[in-house]
């Protein structure tokens, strides 16, 4: 799972950049973002699988690393209010309960608490011309080794550096893909939306940061 799936200055599509000013003015777009929300398609591709795993839903991002992940397919939830995170599968009546700290540190900068640039290094620094769609594709590993990311592959748009799609590569060159559609920003998202409340009769299952959901894809059901 990922959490998966995060410029100031907008440039004419078609003119080449170097990637360490896309960078910039991705993480400069994110920390004038006080709030995101967009749909999502996921799907998690395993080096042994034959056939790719999908999930979709809406997700939501506010800054002090709140997050929210609902999915449609499968039904759970992902709810995360900075401090901790929770991982709610009604059918199964059981929640999963983890520190936020691990995830915060891996993905902040899409909720307005990391650096793409201190905590990540391209992979290729060189200029970068528009693909299709008008994006860049700007490819990231991060400077500390970590178990659940051994690269980052942004798709971003040329116009608004807002991240349209991200593949999450982990040790095992399996793949949790992720893209965002109708994103919106600043809506005003209350800190209230990020909490959540376990229902009566649920499991509750806490676990330490070492077993966090973080790069493993979508999670099983």
């Amino acid at each position: 799972m990922v959490w998966f799936l995060f410029s100031v200055l907008s440039l004419s599509v078609g003119l080449a950049m170097e990637s360490q000013t896309v960078l910039t003015e991705i993480q400069n777009r994110y920390e004038k973002t006080q709030d995101l929300e967009a749909s999502f398609v996921q799907e998690y591709i395993g080096k042994v699988m034959r056939q790719p795993q999908q999930s979709e839903g809406k997700v939501y991002f506010k800054k002090r690393g709140m997050m929210r992940w609902d999915y449609k397919v499968p039904d759970q939830k992902l709810i995360s209010d900075g401090r901790t995170l929770w991982l709610y599968q009604p059918e199964e009546k059981q929640v999963f309960v983890y520190p936020a700290e691990e995830m915060i540190k891996e993905f902040g900068f899409l909720a307005g608490v990391g650096d793409l640039r201190r905590d990540f290094k391209l992979l290729n620094p060189q200029e970068l011309a528009p693909q299709k769609e008008g994006t860049y594709v700007v490819e990231l590993i991060p400077r500390e080794n970590h178990p659940a990311v051994s690269k980052l592959s942004f798709r971003v748009d040329s116009k608004t550096y807002y991240i349209v799609q991200v593949d999450v590569i982990d040790g095992l060159g399996n793949v949790t893909r992720t893209r965002l559609m109708e994103i919106r920003t600043n809506q005003g998202l209350p800190d209230s939306f990020f909490q959540f409340k376990i229902p009566p009769g649920v499991e509750v299952i806490k676990t330490p940061s070492s077993s966090s959901p973080g790069g493993k894809g979508i999670p099983k059901k």
